[in-house]
């Protein structure tokens, strides 16, 4: 057997043993290790310590445990419920405004942080009883909630781009940058196919009922500026000083962390279990993402050097498929291995392995990697696999996995619209990284 055919040889095995549910990291460096011995020989060990210290110096990734602290700060301080609450009653006499209130909610709360676990579950929490009181469709309320929760993912800083920015060689600064206008574009088209349904047909979001609505506008205007203006000063603490280019993602996640702790310290909802629990939560977080990205550097090097990259670049080149056809292939396939797997061993594997082709195909490395991200974000909603529904599900135990799965399957088909509208428009995701640039 060549060395180019034992790589794709590994990869199988690496991915049929993920699927089995083998623990990912394990596997990877298992795998790594074996399939290095065989080829390399002993030099693999060589391999593997170099690759462990490459990961170790790199500053960047160091963002990651200052981003994770903050969303889980700001899901333990309860200002995300108060925003909520300020967007339901000031919007309370209009039809579908707890769909408003939640894709909102979402937005602000995914451009403060990046994790969708903490997202869908924060919004079922605070929205799933209200929506099941007020007589919301279950089917539609659920798939706002997943859907809004899986904003995380991409709207800037999201853990996943800062991630990806090595692989691929790109600053995390751009990668946030190309991501803004695409999130965005998201959040309005979940807006507007609820609010959409709910003038078609009221029942499926009634206004609140009088008794449930506000007697004054004081106690709204309190929760919204309690709600909203702390979270829009993390925002301008990090990504705003990313995107002007003041300061690094590490800087500028150390400074919003900063930020995050002293206003939700202030806030008085904050007690010293909750901030061990959100430390605590963090550390176990970011030592499983970058083990991970330890494990899948060694076997990104393994499977480069037996040349395994080149020989399926070439063999895909050889299809003479036109390169949107191509684009289409490649994002097809990491939308199915979403469905099984999450964002991390796709973002640390299968991209390094279509690279190679992507550049051969003159495809814009920024444009692809934005395509991959909102892709990625479609297989949050993807059945039967999807985590967004057992998320949900864990909190709201009142809706049933079908009404979930059946509501999650309507902002699917917006996604996939969304990743058609980014490859016919290519500037949604390359013009703000020029302008900030």
């Amino acid at each position: 057997m060549s060395n180019e055919v034992l790589g794709i040889a590994a990869l199988c095995v690496l991915f049929a043993a993920i699927f089995i549910g083998f623990p990912i990291s394990f596997t990877l460096g298992a795998v790594s290790l074996a399939t290095g011995f065989i080829a390399l020989g002993p030099v693999v060990f060589d391999l593997a310590i170099l690759q462990t210290f490459s990961v170790m110096r790199d500053t960047v990734l160091a963002s990651i445990p200052f981003f994770l602290f903050m969303g889980f700060l700001l899901e333990q301080s309860g200002l995300m419920e108060r925003l909520f609450r300020g967007i339901q009653q000031l919007l309370a006499g209009v039809r579908g405004s707890l769909y408003i209130a939640v894709i909102v909610t979402a937005t602000i709360f995914a451009a403060a942080t990046g994790i969708v676990g903490s997202s869908v579950t924060l919004l079922g929490v605070m929205a799933g009883p209200s929506m099941i009181k007020s007589g919301y469709d279950a089917k539609l309320s659920a798939g706002a909630i997943a859907a809004g929760g899986t904003l995380g993912i991409l709207i800037p800083p999201s853990v996943m781009l800062i991630v990806m920015g090595p692989v691929v060689g790109i600053p995390a600064t751009d990668l946030f940058a190309a991501a803004v206008l695409p999130g965005l574009l998201l959040s309005t088209l979940f807006l507007v196919w609820c609010l959409l349904r709910c003038w078609l047909n009221p029942a499926l979001g009634p206004a609140l009922p009088p008794e449930l609505r506000p007697t004054s506008l004081g106690p709204v205007v309190k929760d919204l500026a309690l709600g909203v203006l702390p979270v829009i000063v993390v925002i301008m603490a990090t990504l705003g000083v990313i995107l002007m280019g003041i300061a690094t993602p590490t800087d500028a996640g150390a400074v919003g962390c900063a930020a995050t702790f002293l206003l939700t310290v202030g806030s008085g909802r904050m007690t010293l279990a909750q901030i061990r629990k959100s430390a605590l939560q963090t550390l176990e977080v970011s030592c499983m993402i970058l083990l991970l990205v330890v494990a899948s550097n060694l076997f990104g090097s393994v499977f480069s050097r037996l040349g395994s990259p080149e020989f399926m670049a070439e063999w895909l080149l050889g299809l003479s498929l036109p390169p949107m056809a191509m684009l289409g292939l490649i994002l097809g396939l990491i939308f199915v291995l979403g469905w099984p797997l999450e964002w991390v061993p796709i973002v640390l594997i299968v991209v390094p392995v279509v690279l190679p082709i992507v550049q051969a195909a003159n495809i814009d490395l920024l444009w692809f990697c934005t395509l991959v991200a909102v892709t990625l974000q479609t297989a949050w909603l993807s059945p039967p696999v999807a985590l967004s529904a057992y998320f949900l599900k864990g909190v709201v135990p009142q809706w049933e996995l079908g009404q979930i799965y059946s509501g999650m399957v309507q902002f699917m088909v917006l996604q996939v619209l969304a990743v058609l509208i980014l490859m016919v428009f290519p500037a949604l995701a390359t013009w703000l990284p020029r302008v900030a640039g």
